[in-house]
């Protein structure tokens, strides 16, 4: 277990949210420390993905009560782009294509963004391929990747691996992803989360992993898994969770 600093990098207090009329958050606490893996695993409709959506600030999603702290910082109030120059990274269950736009303009204006916000200089366009190359070789993508439009055209396991490089690239600090193993063959989830291993051993990154299934925690294994249910954490354990849910399933929970 890696030593815990003096605050969690990230820490929601007694969260509750709702879209439009509806609650949906009602109540979540949780406290993430550096270098931990925590997964979220529930049945559709429990509040997972509405979770990592409020943490990065989506606009749909309104607080009504709690806080979410980065670093001791209350961010509940900042926009998304604010909360990602901070070091927080959400990677979508279902990445979007933008076309005319190529990758590595995209990545260039996402890391030029970051550098602006923390007042350093813009790179120029060759030191950005550089930087990216070396990036592009710790996802295991070709360099040729970068030339195409924005998942445009990718498989599952392209677009998956995209946002891993955005998050390697960005170096955020927390890592949110929402369904990283939603439509992967088994070669690509392998692949996929040797890099993420590499990403939290290497560089010490917190990872929030929303997963339905156990297969993804066979390969990132965590620190702790919660369950959620009707938008509340209602039970946290080690990984052991995974397997009697696998026995199970989220019956166990209510019962």
């Amino acid at each position: 277990m890696i030593k815990k600093t003096k605050l969690p990098l990230l820490e929601i207090k007694n969260l509750h949210a709702n879209i439009d009329d509806s609650k949906i958050l009602k109540g979540i606490n949780l406290s993430i420390f550096e270098g931990e893996v925590h997964a979220i695993m529930g049945v559709n409709g429990s509040g997972k993905s509405t979770l990592s959506k409020v943490i990065a600030g989506h606009p749909s999603y309104s607080i009504t009560k709690g806080e979410i702290l980065f670093e001791g910082k209350d961010i509940s109030d900042l926009e998304p782009d604010l909360r990602s120059h901070l070091g927080l990274f959400l990677a979508f269950q279902y990445p979007i294509e933008i076309a005319g736009v190529d990758n590595q303009e995209f990545l260039a204006a996402i890391y030029n963004a970051k550098q602006l916000s923390r007042d350093l200089p813009k790179v120029n366009p060759l030191t950005f391929y550089e930087l990216v190359k070396e990036k592009l070789k710790m996802v295991k993508l070709d360099e040729r990747f970068i030339s195409r439009n924005v998942n445009e055209g990718f498989s599952g396991g392209e677009k998956k691996r995209n946002e891993i490089l955005q998050f390697a690239l960005l170096d955020s600090k927390v890592g949110i992803l929402d369904e990283t193993d939603s439509g992967l063959d088994i070669d690509a989830l392998k692949s996929i989360s040797e890099t993420i291993n590499t990403l939290i051993k290497k560089k010490n990154k917190s990872i929030i992993l929303i997963t339905h299934y156990k297969r993804l925690l066979e390969y990132i294994k965590p620190d702790f898994i919660h369950i959620m249910d009707d938008g509340k954490i209602v039970k946290t354990g080690d990984s052991q969770i995974a397997n009697i849910l696998e026995e199970k399933g989220y019956d166990w929970i209510k019962k």
